[in-house]
């Protein structure tokens, strides 16, 4: 045992190793920039006075979004579904998976739960012994399951999930405008310095070249760093800005969620508008700030209950489209249209028309956004 729990120790010190990398990149860029850059370089006291500002606002912006991502810990799903006590030791006891899922079907009855495992089972955690919400996920690195979980992002040595994703998106915003401000400010004085550098004697050099000093290798590996770490955040904001609009998470966007008629990619995907609203939240004074206003709780998820994707306005599904093992779609329940008319209001229309002929039947999907 105590091998083990100094081993699970150990990995969670070295877990920390990213981001205190991070961490000491952050500090040497704040140092570079404003002591070597704008005290000892720049000459004019206007420019330094506006680079300052900027710099340290967005400086502010990063920092914080980068706490709160690191800090905000994973929601887990809620005591309701845990199994009860009696149904708990009757499914540890039991050895035939048709018996177990009969005991998950039971306890899951009375869950708001629309998606399956692949095998079209109730999606049960062994590990942590809940049944998995929509959209939860076991992480094996923070050992518990996650309400809406992204994925485990070593750079913030934390799960990305409910709780934080927009604390991640905004992370990743102000961290691409600190390094592109950092590069288009520190550039002219990068090409400067390199010229210096290449200078054969200082003889040659013009009166108005800036003096050879140490600053110039802090500001040359300061655009070097800043540029670098563009071009690798640049891609997985646009990524990430791309799972948002088509309300995905980064586990939905290479293994599609499975309900009740199959796999669907488009299942919670409300609209592009409503998309954006889910994970940022109604006010849009609020979305430049790291303050949590993601709608919802994470344990239920609006669905449009059909496999159609949401821009395609009209999808007709040609006779006999249906095999006797899938079932057709059936009239959304309850509390599957109370989810329905809370987020898609008066704005959209889910119509199913039914069309019976002597010889075929034509079932048409058509879905009116207006958003």
């Amino acid at each position: 045992m105590a091998p083990s729990h100094v081993l699970r120790c150990c990995q969670r010190g070295l877990a920390w190793i990213p981001v205190i990398f991070i961490a000491l990149v952050v500090c040497w860029s704040y140092y570079a920039y404003v002591v070597e850059l704008c005290i000892f370089t720049i000459p004019s006291t206007g420019e330094k006075i506006i680079y300052l500002v900027v710099f340290h606002l967005s400086f502010v912006m990063f920092v914080w979004s980068y706490w709160k991502t690191i800090f905000t810990r994973p929601v887990n799903p809620s005591k309701e579904f845990c199994l009860p006590k009696a149904e708990k030791e009757q499914y540890e006891k039991e050895e035939r998976p048709e018996t177990q899922q009969e005991i998950l079907k039971r306890a899951a009855s009375s869950l708001p739960l629309y998606t399956r495992t692949g095998a079209g089972a109730i999606r049960y955690c062994d590990r942590c012994q809940v049944i998995k919400p929509d959209r939860c996920h076991h992480c094996s690195a923070c050992d518990m399951c996650v309400l809406k979980m992204d994925h485990h992002c070593p750079w913030v040595n934390n799960c990305v999930g409910f709780s934080n994703y927009k604390f991640f998106i905004l992370f990743l915003a102000y961290s691409l405008v600190y390094c592109l401000f950092i590069a288009a400010t520190v550039l002219q004085y990068f090409i400067k310095f390199w010229t210096l550098c290449r200078r054969k004697s200082a003889e040659n050099c013009p009166k108005s070249e800036l003096p050879d000093s140490h600053a110039k290798f802090h500001v040359l590996f300061l655009f070097f760093v800043a540029a670098m770490f563009c071009i690798s955040i640049l891609s997985l904001f646009t990524y990430h800005l791309w799972l948002v609009g088509k309300n995905r998470s980064t586990i939905e966007a290479f293994r599609a969620p499975v309900f009740r008629n199959g796999p669907d990619k488009n299942g919670f995907s409300l609209g592009f508008t409503k998309n954006i609203v889910q994970v940022f939240g109604d006010q849009k004074k609020y979305w430049p700030l790291p303050i949590f206003t993601s709608q919802g709780d994470g344990l239920i998820f609006p669905t449009r209950l059909v496999t159609t994707d949401p821009e395609q306005p009209t999808v007709v599904l040609p006779p006999n489209s249906f095999s006797d093992e899938v079932q057709q779609p059936s009239p959304p329940s309850e509390s599957q249209n109370r989810l329905l008319c809370d987020n898609l209001q008066a704005n959209d229309h889910l119509e199913i028309v039914t069309v019976k002929s002597d010889e075929s039947e034509t079932i048409t999907m058509s879905t009116d956004s207006k958003s």
